[in-house]
């Protein structure tokens, strides 16, 4: 049996052998979809928050995930001296807190937002449709960036559609 299936998909250019470069690397990776999180901590009384792309689960036993942040990253920074982060999950509503915590600038970035505090101390994004409380296990140096691998301590799922980031713009989730 011959079967062909029809694409909806329109063909970029390929350019076969030739290195990457990061602009191009970064319009192939734009066409992975992701969900869209705020990573935050506490440190020396002051909160850092930063937007990212890059969570993923790793392990169910023990519960960990992993993200990644700038090497120049001012929370990223500050989780690993915390050695504690938590992890909001954003829903579809909230992709002005998505700008918000996304760029170099640090101050009044948790001005007028709703926060509660985790029993540890860490920042919980009211609305958000995922929450989690982590302890740092590990930190990798990859390149221009970090991995840092956390431990899960606790979380919470919230009814709510997650906000999505693809090709540079934030979508919600439709299933197929």
């Amino acid at each position: 049996m011959n079967m062909q299936m029809s694409s909806p998909c329109t063909q970029g250019p390929i350019v076969r052998g030739a290195a990457i470069d990061p602009t191009r690397f970064r319009s192939v990776m734009g066409a992975f979809a992701t969900g869209v999180a705020v990573v935050a901590t506490e440190w020396e009384g002051e909160l850092f928050g930063a937007t990212i792309n890059s969570l993923t689960s790793v392990s169910l036993a023990p519960c960990m995930l992993l993200f990644c942040t700038s090497e120049g990253s001012a929370t990223g920074a500050a989780i690993r001296k915390r050695g504690l982060f938590s992890v909001n999950i954003l829903g579809q509503h909230q992709f002005d807190l998505s700008d918000r915590f996304t760029g170099k600038q640090q101050n009044n970035r948790f001005a007028d937002v709703a926060v509660a505090l985790s029993p540890e101390g860490l920042p919980l994004l009211q609305g958000a449709a995922g929450q989690m409380s982590c302890r740092v296990a590990t930190v990798h140096r990859a390149g221009d960036h970090d991995i840092i691998l956390g431990e899960v301590l606790s979380g919470e799922e919230i009814a709510c559609s997650p906000l999505v980031f693809h090709k540079g713009a934030y979508g919600s989730f439709q299933r197929a």
